[in-house]
């Protein structure tokens, strides 16, 4: 493959996915919360119309970034939205810590039900990696993120095959009998309007974009590479369908019906990979926003402030966490934000976000 092809089409998209999936649907819980009540095809129907929305809104975001010169999400939405920036960082880091805190939990759950340590093992080994890929900086977090998300992609593929091989009858039982909900697109807007709230966050990976074609086409595949393992785990878990609705975490529940412990050890491993992808990508951020402010002001950020951040924020999120559990965590504190992203960030980059990249011209 050329390299300079997927550096500018390819990796984003990886990087987006990273920064997606650990508050999106490494769990399965997320899934469950949007999607289950559309039933198993009004599931799949809402996922596809948050493939949709993510390549649309991606698009344009990268775009307007690449004509405004704005790499961060401090500068991303200043231009964007002017004086009213403050209002989407204040969002920003609210669902900031509410991601951590999901994560968190999830981490220290996965641990102590795999490996039978206490769950706070698994928090603080999540703390300790994400402090050290913040500190390392653009470069390695790139390369780490987009190399886990294919191996990611490979255990989503196997998971799907075997639970289709394990569990297809019932699979197809489910898709066949389930009658279809309604409001599978609203889930689907909704689903995509909070996780699109990251796009900012994923900015630093397209720094090398020069042209329209290149900015517009790398956010439209993005969209792809974000939703389809998620459609391939909503299919998956149609295989316990209607218990796995009840599960805390799905995604171990799953697991453990397929009984397969070498695929269920390495699936956890890549779970607890996505959350540190996830954690570390969206600390980078503050932290690249903390360095330009820095650099305006006259002064450098100190190196060892960027896993310093990252430590405190990890620590404020996963006390929240241990405080309301998981399950209450996405059922409540999801719904008003993604309103609020909705409307300070996607219809912003579609409309305000289209425009000015139109009047900039084509390049």
């Amino acid at each position: 493959m050329n390299m300079n092809w997927y550096r500018k089409y390819i990796l984003p998209g990886f990087i987006f996915q990273s920064v997606v999936i650990g508050g999106g649907y490494a769990t399965g819980r997320e899934l469950i919360e949007f999607f289950f009540a559309s039933g198993p095809i009004g599931g799949l129907l809402g996922l596809l119309v948050s493939g949709l929305v993510f390549g649309l809104v991606l698009a344009a975001g990268f775009e307007f970034a690449r004509v405004t010169g704005a790499y961060d999400y401090r500068h991303f939405c200043k231009a964007l939205l002017g004086r009213g920036w403050v209002i989407f960082e204040v969002a920003f880091l609210i669902l900031m810590l509410l991601i951590l805190a999901v994560i968190g939990s999830a981490a220290g759950e996965l641990a102590a039900a795999n490996f039978g340590v206490p769950p706070l093992v698994g928090t603080l080994g999540l703390m300790a990696l994400i402090a050290v890929l913040t500190f390392k900086g653009s470069d390695t977090i790139k390369k780490v993120l987009a190399g886990w998300s294919v191996l990611l992609y490979a255990v989503y593929a196997a998971l799907f095959v075997l639970a289709f091989a394990m569990f297809g009858s019932d699979i197809a039982a489910a898709f066949r009998s389930a009658p279809e909900a309604g409001g599978w697109l609203k889930s689907g807007v909704l689903y995509s309007g909070y996780n699109l709230a990251v796009l900012p966050a994923v900015l630093f990976s397209i720094r090398g974009q020069a042209s329209r074609r290149e900015a517009v086409g790398s956010g439209l595949i993005a969209g792809a590479v974000a939703v389809i393992p998620a459609m391939l785990f909503y299919v998956a878990m149609m295989g316990l369908y209607p218990a796995i609705g009840q599960a805390p975490v799905p995604a171990h529940d799953l697991m453990g019906a397929l009984g397969v412990p070498v695929l269920n050890f390495i699936f956890q491993i890549v779970v607890f990979g996505t959350f540190v992808e996830t954690g570390t990508a969206l600390l980078h951020a503050v932290n690249e926003r903390l360095e330009n402010s820095a650099q305006e002001a006259g002064r450098e950020l100190p190196q060892y402030m960027r896993p310093l951040v990252a430590l405190v924020f990890l620590a404020v999120a996963i006390f929240a966490g241990a405080k309301f559990g998981i399950i209450d965590l996405i059922a409540s504190g999801y719904g008003m934000l993604t309103l609020v992203f909705i409307f300070v960030l996607v219809l912003p980059v579609l409309t305000i976000g289209v425009w000015t990249s139109l009047k900039a011209g084509r390049a």
